[in-house]
């Protein structure tokens, strides 16, 4: 579990730096914990989003995909507070930031590969599904 947790941690620490980098080309950075949350969030969503649509295109069944429906609404809420708690109530993330400042750039930058491999992978995941599910769709009209 302690290992999930420093790959999570991680995670955060790789697109904290990336947003703090290019913040600072265009005027300062601001915010960035808030933003480094957001695309976190954002990645997690997509992540769902996509077992939810090859669910459906594998079953044959149309979901109900409403923000009220359990099947999103317990996935979202279960999101929400693991975030929370982990990015917002307490600032354990700055000491893993500042722990992970400390590795060896060789290290650092094998790191930031494969965090950038699942970032693309779960991005493409998504949209991949998406298209899927509209072909899909059309297929059966």
């Amino acid at each position: 579990m302690e290992k999930i947790k420093r790959a999570y941690y991680y995670l955060f620490y790789k697109i904290y730096k990336s947003i703090e980098y290019t913040s600072e080309l265009v005027g300062g950075a601001f915010w960035t914990d808030f933003k480094t949350g957001l695309v976190i969030g954002t990645l997690e969503i997509w992540f769902l989003a996509s077992g939810l649509i090859y669910y459906s295109i594998i079953k044959n069944i149309k979901l109900n995909i409403t923000i009220t429906n359990p099947i999103v609404l317990i996935p979202l809420i279960l999101l929400l507070i693991l975030n929370y708690f982990a990015f917002i109530h307490t600032d354990v993330w700055k000491e893993y930031n500042a722990e992970f400042d400390k590795l060896p750039k060789d290290k650092n930058k094998k790191g930031g590969i494969i965090v950038w491999t699942i970032v693309a992978f779960i991005t493409i995941n998504f949209f991949g599904s998406a298209y899927c599910l509209q072909k899909y769709v059309l297929k059966m009209y």
